[in-house]
């Protein structure tokens, strides 16, 4: 059975998550090799749950901004523990691998979605480029603004 034709039957035997949720586990697994992950000293690399779930979560803001949670849960996902399903999904039907010791565990309840994807972006202009940047910062970082009082 070919790659494609596992991905099929899998997205007809599980319908809680949406296919592009799936492709979406993919890019930011490599996100995650990219930015998250070390190599160990002999240049291997397995990602663990925990540091999946970080990389989904900054991959996600970098890709949707203030947009994440919205498009997460338009694609059934509602919790950490969701995207430990779906790699385990992946894992059923040899579509990823995992290693011995790897659980369903090691994504419950690692952040919380609401908590996790409140951001604000934050606009910054490039003289030398001539154009606006955005980055985000989760809310609870930002100071509250001064109040202005009219006398």
């Amino acid at each position: 059975m070919t790659a494609a034709e596992k991905f099929r039957t899998l997205l007809r035997n599980d319908r809680r998550f949406d296919a592009e949720a799936y492709n979406f586990i993919y890019e930011a697994l490599d996100f995650t090799l990219k930015n998250v992950v070390r190599k160990t000293p002999d240049g291997s690399q397995h990602v663990r749950g925990q540091e999946l779930l970080e990389g989904v979560k900054r991959y996600s803001i970098d890709q949707f901004g203030c947009l994440a949670q919205t498009v997460l849960e338009a694609w059934g996902l509602k919790n950490t523990g969701d995207f430990g399903r779906m790699v385990f999904n992946l894992v059923e039907y040899d579509l990823m691998g995992k290693q011995e010791g790897d659980t369903m565990d090691d994504f419950e309840n690692l952040y919380d979605f609401e908590e996790a994807f409140d951001v604000a972006p934050v606009f910054c202009y490039s003289r030398e480029k001539n154009q606006w940047r955005v980055s985000y910062v989760p809310r609870s970082e930002l100071k509250p603004s001064s109040s202005v009082r009219s006398k």
